[in-house]
């Protein structure tokens, strides 16, 4: 059904600078059509080759993440259009389409718009400006959907000074060197107050003092390194459950696509089926009368 109001398409970003002999045409091509509230337009990997012009109504435009969570990436309203990017490039849809309410569509095909391209080159260039604005808008959403890294979080929240000096301290410790370090200490302040000039001598209370403080400071430090060492941890845990949804998500969505593909396999065999049973019924009434003559 061909468009009366041709005027719409000036409200269209996609079409303002057409003339109105061009919007005519536009017009003549594009196709009527209404949409119940709650119904799915198109789904997100569904061959597409028209895009969609809204007179009334709402759209909203969203994609489900590896983790199978609902990303609205926007909600088109009058005078907005949806659906180009598969026309264009001949694709499958990037992206799911429910309309909100009831809602008044102008449909415009893949051929009708080439037309209109050839004629009208500065159209292309209107059309791939609002394709990057929506490209900007999805790449900024699905930034922080992304998987978290550990290192990247931990390094975000090193805190203050004591806290670095805790780990280094933590992993210094836990060395050959520290061990090495306080065996060569040891026997050289013993071996020291073992002569005459000793002033530390047997039982080396300034030496045990000396260790007992660095044992108190250390095992402090051991505990704020501890600490940060299980915030790591539960960041580790967190990402590890993360990846194990999506991975159970996304083998859910292979199944679902199994089954699909089963039930159309299964309906294709039953529609043959029913080809040839009419085939073979209509040459056996063909044969019968040559029979019986």
């Amino acid at each position: 059904m061909a468009i009366e109001d041709a005027t719409f398409f000036k409200h269209i970003k996609l079409f303002s600078t057409l003339d109105d002999d061009e919007c005519g045409v536009l017009a003549q091509v594009c196709s009527h059509k209404v949409i119940d509230a709650g119904t799915m337009i198109f789904s997100a990997g569904e061959p597409g080759d028209s895009m969609f012009m809204i007179v009334t109504g709402a759209v909203e435009l969203f994609v489900k993440d590896t983790a199978g969570q609902k990303i609205v990436l926007n909600t088109v309203g009058m005078h907005d259009h949806f659906g180009e990017l598969s026309l264009l490039d001949g694709g499958s849809r990037t992206a799911s389409a429910k309309a909100t309410e009831r809602t008044e569509v102008y449909t415009l095909d893949r051929e009708d718009l080439l037309m209109l391209f050839k004629k009208r080159p500065e159209a292309a260039l209107d059309m791939l400006a609002a394709m990057g604005g929506m490209t900007r808008k999805a790449n900024a959403l699905l930034r922080a959907r992304v998987a978290k890294n550990v290192n990247e979080e931990v390094e975000h929240d090193r805190g203050g000074i004591v806290l670095r000096v805790a780990d280094w301290v933590a992993n210094f410790s836990g060395s050959i060197t520290f061990l090495v370090l306080h065996l060569l200490f040891f026997a050289l302040w013993i071996g020291f107050n073992s002569l005459p000039i000793a002033f530390d001598p047997f039982p080396f209370n300034l030496l045990t003092m000396t260790v007992s403080l660095e044992a108190i400071m250390l095992s402090t430090l051991l505990l704020f390194s501890s600490n940060r060492q299980g915030a790591r941890d539960r960041i580790r845990a967190d990402v590890e459950y993360e990846i194990n949804l999506k991975a159970e998500l996304e083998v859910a969505h292979l199944h679902e696509k199994t089954d699909k593909i089963h039930e159309d396999m299964l309906e294709r065999f039953a529609k043959l089926e029913r080809t040839l049973t009419a085939r073979t019924s209509g040459s056996t009434a063909a044969v019968a009368p040559t029979t019986a003559s």
